[in-house]
């Protein structure tokens, strides 16, 4: 009976093995469809242009049309200037970390306009402020909330003292939320690690900035900013190589040399 049970086995993992195979070779197959199609069949080129216009896939070496009558994925509207883009569109912002709620909430905007644009009536107003008012409430419901959302204010106001660009933005919210998921704020100021995260940001990003230039936008000092910053770099395993002279100097001085 053991026996019989395990010729049972071997056959139903034999079965599974074949069809887990099978599998194998036709997406094989299909990934190499996909890579022919990508070369033109007549010159062998792989400078493809989509020409959303007529809908065709020309080769722009020879000129071949490769394919027509393509799905268009785009939007079915069109716009003329940027206003027309704006309010034609029905998505919103792309998510950021430098806020709180990485932007995914929902906000009511301070205008007393519905959406079709006509202003809401003066009955309607008081019930839409106190809608505003729980909505601005709602959106930090915790401590750890409201730590992000004071954390991330100050990174963006030393950000912009000190004219940062918007991927070290990004990446020094991503380590002030590394260090928080760490508990490494405990017993720290808020303001000095958000300095220090500002400050690995600019050195991982290769946008070099000073400690004292840290320092004098934010509010701590330098000697707590560097403290602050050996401690997360230590903890998060931030393996930043010291940063060149040369970066640290003026674009004139770098051109004169």
């Amino acid at each position: 009976m053991q026996e019989t049970e395990k010729v049972k086995l071997l056959q139903s993992e034999r079965e599974a093995l074949r069809k887990r195979t099978k599998e194998l070779v036709k997406e094989r197959e299909r990934v190499g469809q996909d890579v022919a199609e990508a070369v033109c069949p007549e010159c062998g080129g792989r400078q493809l242009v989509h020409d959303y216009e007529r809908a065709e896939l020309v080769c722009q070496n020879c000129g071949l049309v490769i394919d027509e009558d393509f799905i268009d994925r785009g939007p079915e509207w069109r716009a003329f200037d940027n206003d027309q883009r704006i309010k034609r569109s029905r998505v919103g912002a792309p998510m950021t970390f430098t806020i709180h709620d990485k932007g995914l909430s929902t906000m009511i905007d301070w205008r007393n306009r519905d959406s079709y644009g006509r202003a809401i009536s003066s009955k309607n107003r008081a019930q839409l402020y106190r809608l505003r008012k729980w909505q601005r409430r709602i959106r930090v419901s915790n401590a750890t909330e409201r730590n992000l959302a004071f954390a991330l204010s100050e990174l963006d106001r030393m950000a912009s003292a000190l004219g940062l660009p918007r991927n070290v933005r990004e990446t020094a919210a991503v380590v002030y939320r590394d260090a928080v998921d760490k508990n490494l704020i405990r017993g720290r100021s808020i303001e000095g690690v958000a300095a220090a995260a500002l400050y690995a940001a600019c050195r991982q990003c290769s946008v070099p900035r000073t400690l004292d230039e840290i320092a004098e936008v934010s509010r701590v000092s330098r000697k707590e900013i560097g403290r602050t910053y050996r401690f997360i770099s230590r903890e998060l395993g931030l393996k930043l190589l010291p940063t060149s002279p040369i970066a640290t100097c003026p674009g004139s001085a770098r051109a004169s040399t």
